[in-house]
């Protein structure tokens, strides 16, 4: 994500490139989840565990979509800027330093801190599903660090303090992580499933809602819809091999 803003701040990709990656980034996740969460949660037949995760999954996610296009609409709208005093003239540049886009902010950070758990639950159900959901992630969160930085540059933040922004922000990686693997240490049976089926529900509305949507505000090429395919079968075959 770090590596994100970096670049976004050296040189902004054009957005034909973005959408290529988050076309990318979703075929990855999507290969994850059919190739190795998705087998592992049908082998176990619980179906209502299955049903009762999933469930939960897709209701934690639309209400995570409310609530951050709340404080994004928060953070759009933003404070009416104070007048000047009588007589005062303009203030000084040094009081007027725009502040942050903490709606924004709030809203990502959400959205990082349920990668982070998805990132545990991966490792909840082994070490190959979580090393390729971790590589998955890194994909979807670069993008995000791209596009984080450009809307801290678009509202006038410099661009160290950008790179700085986001990379305090991306702790919240580590945060979800942190409580993911604590949680779900030694969980077995059937809070497994269930939590597993959480994290299937997640992942794929993180593709069809989150990744693909963005990636599909640029003009659709068959270049573009490609990455999403060659992104697919890298994992699938990564994880044939692995």
């Amino acid at each position: 994500m770090i590596a994100g803003a970096a670049l976004a701040v050296w040189r902004t990709p054009g957005a034909k490139l973005r959408s290529a990656i988050l076309h990318f980034a979703a075929g990855v996740i999507f290969s994850v989840v059919a190739v190795e969460l998705l087998p592992d949660i049908v082998a176990h037949h619980a179906p209502y565990e299955v049903a009762l995760g999933f469930g939960l999954g897709v209701a934690a996610m639309l209400g995570l979509r409310y609530l951050t296009q709340r404080l994004e609409k928060q953070a759009e709208a933003g404070p009416e800027p104070a007048a000047p005093l009588a007589g005062t003239g303009p203030l000084p540049a040094a009081t007027t330093a725009r502040p942050l886009p903490w709606g924004l902010l709030v809203a990502i950070g959400i959205d990082i801190l349920i990668d982070g758990l998805l990132l545990g639950i991966g490792f909840a159900a082994g070490a190959k599903e979580g090393t390729l959901l971790a590589i998955a992630l890194t994909i979807e969160l670069l993008s995000l660090g791209l596009a984080t930085a450009v809307e801290l540059r678009q509202d006038g933040h410099g661009k160290g303090r950008a790179v700085a922004i986001v990379a305090g922000t991306s702790l919240m990686l580590l945060v979800g992580a942190g409580i993911g693997t604590t949680v779900l240490r030694g969980a077995t049976g059937n809070l497994l499933e269930i939590v597993l089926s959480f994290g299937l529900a997640a992942l794929l509305f993180l593709v069809t809602e989150e990744l693909l949507t963005e990636a599909h505000e640029e003009t659709e090429t068959p270049l573009l819809t490609l990455s999403f395919f060659v992104g697919f079968l890298l994992f699938l075959l990564l994880g044939m091999v692995a």
